[in-house]
Order: C-alpha cells, then sequence, then structure tokens
C-alpha cells in the first residue's frame, strides 16, 4: 500500500480548512494550522510534503510564514501554494519573491486544487531525486579525488621505501600549521590534501639518487631538485581543480627558502606563496624526525630548535613561531601516524 504525501493546510478561517480537507483527504493526509505560529511548529517537527497557505492571516501573514518556512533548513525545500481571495498581481509577485511557488485563488475549484497539488508533489520528488543523485556523485567525485591524490602522492616515492608515511605524516603537520596560521578549515583541508603531494615528482628521479645510502654528490643533488620541477608539471595536468592548482604550487615552491637560497627560482620571502612556505616547515620537520638510509632520525626537540634557529633564513619567521606555538599538536600527530606506519 502506497504511503499517503502529507498535506499542511493553513488558514484563520475554519470553514476554508474544512473546504480544503475535503477536496484532498481521500487521497492526502491532511494537517491543519489556524495561524502562523501553529503552522511553523506543525512544518518543523514533522516536515509535510507540501503546503497550502492563506495569505491574509492576523499576526502572522502568509507572506511571512513563507518566509521563516524557506529561512528553515528543515522546512526550506517544501514547496508553498498560497491560497488567497487576493489576486492582483503585486500581490503575486511577492508571493513568488519569498519562496512561494503557486496560487490559486478563492473560491476553491476542486478540480485545479488537486491538479496543482498533484503536479507540485511530482516536481518536489523530481528535484529530492536530482538532488541525491547529486549528492551520490559528488561524493563518488570526492572519493575519486581522494584515490588521485593517494595515487600521485605514493607514486612519488614508489622507489623510495624507506620514507614510510611521511607524505602523510607531513600533510597532518602542514594542515595543522595552515589552520593555526589563519586559514579556514575548509581551505587548510585543501591543503593538507595538496601536500601529500608534494614530491609527487620524485618519480622522475632514478632510483640509484632516491635510494644512495649516502648524501649525494653535487650532481646528484642537481639531478634531485628536478623533482620540484616534474612535479609540478605533473600536477598542473588538473590545473582547473583547487586541490591541484594548490598541489603544483606546493610542489614547485616547497624548497624555497625565505632568504632566497632555494631552488628552484631562488624566491625570497613573500615571493614564495604561502602554501610552499607551510609545505617547507612540514616538510623540513618531518624529515629531520624520520630514519632515512643515510642518517638516524633527529629527535623532536632537535627538530623544533631546528625550525627556531632558521626562522627567517629557510623559513618563514612568523609561520616558524606559530609551528613552535603548537608543539603539543604536532607531536600528537607525530604519535599518531608513528603507530600507524
Amino acid at each position: 500500500m502506497d504511503i499517503k504525501k502529507t498535506i499542511l493546510a493553513v488558514d484563520d478561517t475554519p470553514e476554508n480548512i474544512d473546504v480544503l480537507v475535503g477536496m484532498l483527504s481521500s487521497k492526502y493526509k491532511v494537517k491543519v494550522a489556524l495561524n502562523g505560529e501553529k503552522a511553523l511548529q506543525v512544518a518543523s517537527k514533522n516536515p509535510p510534503d507540501l503546503i497550502l497557505l492563506d495569505i491574509m492571516m492576523p499576526e502572522m501573514d502568509g507572506f511571512e510564514v513563507c518566509r521563516r518556512l524557506k529561512s528553515n533548513t528543515e522546512t526550506t525545500n517544501i514547496p508553498i501554494i498560497f491560497v488567497t481571495a487576493m489576486s492582483e498581481s503585486v500581490d503575486e509577485k511577492k508571493g513568488f519573491d519569498v519562496g512561494g511557488v503557486d496560487y490559486i485563488t478563492k473560491p476553491v475549484n476542486p478540480s485545479i486544487l488537486q491538479a496543482r497539488v498533484r503536479t507540485h508533489l511530482a516536481m518536489a520528488d523530481q528535484h529530492r531525486a536530482c538532488e541525491l543523485m547529486v549528492e551520490v556523485r559528488t561524493k563518488e567525485l570526492q572519493k575519486s579525488q581522494r584515490a588521485a591524490i593517494r595515487m600521485l602522492g605514493e607514486a612519488g616515492h614508489y622507489n623510495d621505501s624507506d620514507t614510510g608515511v611521511h607524505i602523510w605524516r607531513m600533510a597532518a603537520y602542514a594542515g595543522a600549521l595552515a589552520r593555526h596560521s589563519g586559514w579556514s578549515v575548509k581551505d587548510a583541508l585543501r591543503l593538507e590534501l595538496a601536500a601529500a603531494m608534494h614530491d609527487s615528482g620524485k618519480i622522475g628521479i632514478s632510483d640509484a639518487i632516491l635510494k644512495a645510502p649516502r648524501k649525494l654528490t653535487h650532481n646528484e643533488f642537481q639531478e634531485m631538485k628536478k623533482h620540484s620541477s616534474i612535479g609540478a608539471k605533473i600536477l598542473s595536468i588538473s590545473s582547473d581543480t583547487p586541490i591541484f592548482q594548490i598541489a603544483a604550487v606546493i610542489a614547485y615552491g616547497h624548497h624555497e627558502k625565505w632568504d632566497g637560497s632555494g631552488y628552484p627560482q631562488g624566491l625570497k620571502g613573500e615571493e614564495i606563496p604561502e602554501s610552499a612556505r607551510i609545505a617547507a616547515v612540514a616538510d623540513v620537520f618531518d624529515a629531520l624526525t624520520m630514519k632515512r638510509p643515510y642518517k638516524e632520525p633527529w629527535s623532536t626537540n632537535e627538530a623544533f630548535a631546528t625550525i627556531e634557529r632558521e626562522a627567517g633564513t629557510h623559513f618563514d619567521p612568523r609561520l616558524a613561531a606559530c609551528f613552535l606555538a603548537i608543539k603539543d599538536e604536532i607531536l600528537n600527530l607525530k604519535e599518531m601516524w608513528s603507530q600507524k606506519e
């Protein structure tokens, strides 16, 4: 048995309510309200599928009721049909402006009422189906995007087996620093995801250099430097996607230094994009505190001391100070990711 749709009829005149109930109760479940305040209460508690709303009511007219319903996230999508004796064009325009979908004039014709109700219920169902489809596809897109980020992040370290969860731990540090340095939660999360791809360009560097169990020679280091440009080029392929836009900037600039002695461009100070400056702090801290073939891990105290000492030379001094101010959060993130390694 089909579940009946629910209609809320709102009118301050009981006789008008009785007319609407008589016309609709055979096909729909009809709830009633004799004033605007009661209508808001009923709609908020158990949102109906459609509302038939009188305009001329004492204390709160139908226009105000409609405005309030449309401002509430729980009731904003309910179609509202005004049922009124008022037929002037100015009133119709006002009704549509506040969110109404249709007008029916009194005295109400039963066949017209039933046809309008049936049409707007069908349109509402179609709208909800479209919204659900968009929501599902958005989630699928987000899932695919995260998978692509993971693949690009991991690809850069495919032949660099000693890095472990470096890309994700470093990204978590970068996200925390972004939030505490003034980025919005949404933008900081976007940066965190982008930072995981900072070394994607290492996929273009030879195994012999990546796995060298010693300090690199001058020529090897010059070759290693190319990973910044390679990564930026790869990530720029998706330049119309915000996350990959940031990722390309980070890949290209995370080895720049505040004093201009970094690479690949030798940018100085605020010439370096802030996203890259944030990633630089996070990347160096994580690199210092992790074991590599050519070195043992530094203690966190030594790593923090290095960040402090190189503020103003390697690092943006404001971001370095912010990073030091959130030591406890950084250490908690380090512990969390170390447990996953």
